[in-house]
């Protein structure tokens, strides 16, 4: 039995802090997300004024997703970089590192001067921040979900990493909720706020994470000495193929949300089909739904595999394109709801909460963390631009373009889910119900 069958066969009840692990990693990720998601959501209602003004409402929302997509860019280098390290020096130094820089660029984002205060300097040092952003979270998904996978019992492994993939419905409620409560303050003091408050849950989270012991699985692979000298090029070399297929299932997820969240609050914004309050008001329902729908999704993975879950929620996306822009263009409330509850709910949170457990299992333990982060930011590039593109979608083709890009997303993660293998199948159930029959369980479980 290899090194790295023995450490899991030693960690079959997973360790007394697997929930601990889980809620604090979850607890990161709420943060993380109410910041850089926060960034999306002003970037569509007003970060075009105020940083490209001068420009008509298209083109100052076009230059604003510009800015949004840098971010995302940036995701792959904070991967590449949280990943290495990750492998390397331990996953918990790289969530408290990444908590800290995502904080700060965070809070100073609701200090920045606009065009009309320094002029062309404003943009540049808003793009400049979100760079920032974009490294820190990058670093910051690989080691939140491989310390909660890798402290969880080998039955519940989707359930434990479905508490960390709910983090971002929370952060998205969060950062829509103050953005809800702010739309009214005069200026640019609506936008302000929901940054400059984060803070204030950073130092929180920093709080919890201090507390939050290393990865059992790390300290194994570090104890047999099986630190890798190049974790990421090893991990390219001969793991390029399980990389290539966790970036289309993740662009179907990603990608999609892109499509559904980020660019319909614009389209429902500029087309006069709900005001900013209704949009908010959906967007606070499908996130207060999406916490509880990520973690069901997660836990039936650990019941029917990963694989059947992804097949067939990326199998609805491809259908619900063109349905969900008509949905939307009734212009009705509860339309509108509706549309945004079924993208989030259905369509994006079901792949988030498979990809929990079902992207460190394609990976080996001792370059899971470069492997499974460069597979969830690589895919991050495509959805950064997403809204930029779906904007120029529109403008040639209307809100048609728009739905059948969003149904091509979910085609690309269909084929990949199709063509990547089940890491949780009956056999590996069965293997573990065995397993945890035959090894003792510890007095802490």
């Amino acid at each position: 039995m290899s090194n790295e069958a023995l450490q899991m066969r030693g960690h079959v009840h997973g360790t007394k802090d697997a929930r601990k692990v889980a809620v604090g990693s979850g607890v990161g990720a709420v943060i993380e997300t109410y910041d850089f998601i926060g960034f999306g959501t002003a970037a569509a209602l007003y970060f075009g004024p105020a940083f490209f003004p001068g420009a008509d409402p298209v083109t100052a929302t076009l230059a604003s997703f510009a800015t949004l997509g840098v971010g995302f860019a940036a995701r792959p280098l904070g991967g590449i970089i949280g990943g290495h390290l990750g492998d390397k020096v331990g996953r918990k130094p790289v969530l408290v590192a990444s908590l800290i820089i995502m904080g700060l660029a965070t809070f100073a984002i609701g200090l920045l001067p606009t065009y009309a205060t320094v002029g062309i300097l404003a943009p540049i040092l808003l793009v400049v921040v979100r760079i920032i952003q974009g490294l820190a979270f990058g670093a910051e998904w690989g080691g939140a979900i491989l310390m909660s996978y890798e402290h969880a019992p080998w039955k519940s492994k989707g359930k434990y990493t479905g508490i960390v993939q709910a983090g971002f419905p929370v952060g998205l409620l969060l950062a829509n909720l103050v953005f809800l409560a702010s739309a009214d303050l005069i200026g640019d003091w609506a936008w302000r706020i929901p940054f400059l408050a984060s803070i204030v849950l950073v130092a929180v989270g920093l709080i919890i994470r201090s507390k939050v012991p290393e990865s059992p699985v790390f300290e194994d692979v570090k104890e047999h000495g099986d630190i890798v000298k190049n974790p990421i090029v090893q991990v390219i070399r001969q793991d390029w193929r399980s990389i290539l297929r966790g970036i289309c299932l993740r662009v179907a997820e990603t990608a999609g949300y892109a499509v559904a969240v980020t660019y319909m609050i614009s389209y429902l914004n500029t087309t006069e089909l709900a005001t900013r309050t209704e949009t908010l008001t959906s967007l606070c329902v499908a996130s207060g739904i999406g916490i509880f729908a990520t973690m069901a999704w997660a836990r039936l993975t650990d019941r029917v595999g990963r694989r059947p879950v992804y097949i067939w929620s990326c199998a609805f996306a491809v259908l619900f394109g063109i349905p969900m822009f008509l949905l939307a263009n009734t212009g009705l409330f509860i339309c509108v709801m509706i549309t945004i509850v079924i993208s989030y709910a259905v369509c994006q949170n079901s792949l988030a909460g498979a990809q929990g457990a079902w992207f460190p299992e394609l990976f080996q333990a001792k370059t899971r963390a470069s492997g499974a982060s460069l597979a969830y930011q690589i895919s991050a590039m495509v959805s950064g631009f997403t809204p930029f593109i779906t904007t120029l979608l529109f403008i040639q083709l209307g809100w048609l373009g728009p739905a059948l890009l969003f149904s091509t997303y979910a085609l690309i993660g269909l084929i990949a889910a199709v063509m990547t293998r089940e890491t949780w199948g009956r056999r590996e159930r069965e293997l573990a119900e065995e397993a945890g029959k035959s090894v003792p369980l510890p007095q802490h479980v």
